[in-house]
């Protein structure tokens, strides 16, 4: 079932799905190359300097540019690039050509310092593609247990239509047996019709229990989805036919910590709570002005070509800046709004998990109390159908003789009839009340040797823990 269910497959894209956002996220600090090449001509007309006519003037500009950017989670930007300039005119008898090499980094001093801030995205959708590992866990778990569950729905069909067959069998029985006490003068007419409504109550039973028996059949096969194009007209054999397993239950307290440690859900609360306490570094940065250093340095070659100008780049001259950027909203309205959204929401993402600890408590140990008062009743079940049986046997007896009736015979029947399912029901009720015992407490999968993501609990503990 975990291998073709196709609610799986689908489940199963979730995390590569996700794990695409994290791609996105690195792409901040990926670095970055770029380039230009352009060329203009300029043909214009002047007056010369005595006024007295005009010249014409045509200028050629050839540029071109490269540069190599990357940003530092620290909070730096790093530039280096260079770029030449050709200018060719026909006023001047030589062209002029420019080529200058630069560095530039941009060192954030508040706002965007440090890795906690700048890492706080990547890291939130690290633990996002974490939490769908969980989610895949939980539904992996619970498609287990509905595969589980609707076998033992489908062993428990096919074992009332057996009792009601055999049932059927002897209520059939009792006709021809009442037919041959009236044709003999030894018993009324009128005792036939408690026997005949038996017959077609049971009948009726078996037409039920038919139809029950399809239906799960169905669901089984949906959720198992076994290769090929006849699916709905599968048959289904059972491997394991129900048996009264020999397990002993550790105390519920033990139950209870297990699913508090090992709970998809419960692990999904605290990966949830440290994405809402990286929220709360990143906007608390932003309540910080912005105030950058930048130092930018540069040295340029001029001659009369390209070449010439890159070798005088190793001349003396050079440019030199540095300085401070400042900006601060006066207000500071949005960044305060983030903030404060930031510290309510990881207020109630640690009570949301304290309330879910409360209520997997509560089904954990409602769970436990089921599995208990199950068990139970296979014993009080089997003691019933015991004393059913032996109320038929002497009910036909009497029967028999003319020291009782078909109504009573019937009512017999039917009582054990009722015990028999009754019986095998309670049989089928402890096995999937175990089964939503290790759900609820996340270790079904492990109890079943079946490996799947989110096996790791998550340690973390809130301020109230």
């Amino acid at each position: 079932a975990l291998e073709n269910n196709r609610s799986l497959v689908v489940e199963r894209l979730n995390p590569s799905i996700r794990q695409t956002f994290e791609d996105q996220e690195r792409a901040v600090f990926d670095p970055t190359v770029e380039a230009e090449v352009s060329a203009r001509r300029n043909d214009s007309k002047s007056l010369n300097q005595s006024g007295s006519y005009t010249e014409s003037s045509v200028n050629d500009v050839y540029q071109g540019s490269i540069s190599f950017k990357e940003f530092f989670p620290a909070g730096t930007f790093v530039e280096a690039g260079a770029i030449t300039n050709t200018t060719d005119s026909n006023l001047y008898n030589d062209p002029f050509s420019s080529t200058r090499l630069g560095l530039s980094v941009t060192q954030s001093l508040l706002r965007g310092y440090g890795t906690d801030v700048n890492l706080a995205r990547l890291r939130q959708s690290q633990l996002e593609t974490e939490i769908t590992q969980y989610e895949l866990r939980g539904f992996s778990e619970s498609l287990l247990a509905q595969v589980e569950t609707t076998y033992w729905d489908y062993a428990l069909s096919q074992r009332q239509i057996e009792i009601v067959e055999e049932s059927l069998k002897l209520a059939k029985q009792q006709i021809a047996e009442t037919e041959e006490m009236i044709q003999v003068g030894a018993m009324a007419e009128a005792e036939l019709a408690a026997v005949q409504a038996e017959v077609a109550a049971q009948q009726q039973g078996l037409i039920n229990a038919k139809s029950t028996m399809e239906s799960t059949r169905l669901r089984l096969l949906r959720l198992l989805n076994p290769p090929g194009q006849t699916l709905w007209y599968r048959d289904v054999t059972l491997v394991h036919p129900p048996t009264l397993p020999e397990i002993k239950l550790d105390k519920v307290e033990a139950h209870v910590a297990l699913a508090i440690r090992m709970l998809p859900v419960i692990n999904q609360a605290k990966l949830n709570i440290q994405l809402e306490d990286l929220e709360v570094v990143r906007t608390k940065n932003g309540l910080l002005p912005r105030m950058d250093l930048f130092i930018t340095l540069g040295k340029t070659g001029y001659s009369d070509s390209f070449s010439g100008s890159v070798s005088d780049i190793t001349g003396d001259s050079y440019d030199a800046m540095a300085g401070l950027n400042f900006e601060y909203p006066i207000f500071n309205r949005d960044a305060r709004a983030q903030h404060r959204r930031a510290i309510l929401r990881q207020d109630q993402a640690e009570m949301a998990l304290d309330n879910l600890k409360q209520l997997v408590d509560l089904d954990v140990r409602n769970a436990y109390i089921e599995v208990n008062r199950t068990k139970e009743q296979i014993s009080a079940s089997s003691a019933t159908r015991k004393f059913d049986e032996e109320k038929l046997r002497i009910e036909t007896e009497k029967f028999r003789v003319g020291k009782s009736t078909n109504f009573l015979v019937a009512q017999a029947q039917r009582d054990l009839l009722i015990s028999r399912i009754a019986e095998v029901q309670a049989l089928a009720n402890y096995l999937k009340a175990l089964i939503d015992l290790y759900r609820l407490d996340g270790s079904l999968l492990v109890r079943r040797g079946i490996s799947a993501p989110g096996s790791d609990p998550v340690e973390y503990s809130t301020k109230n823990n």
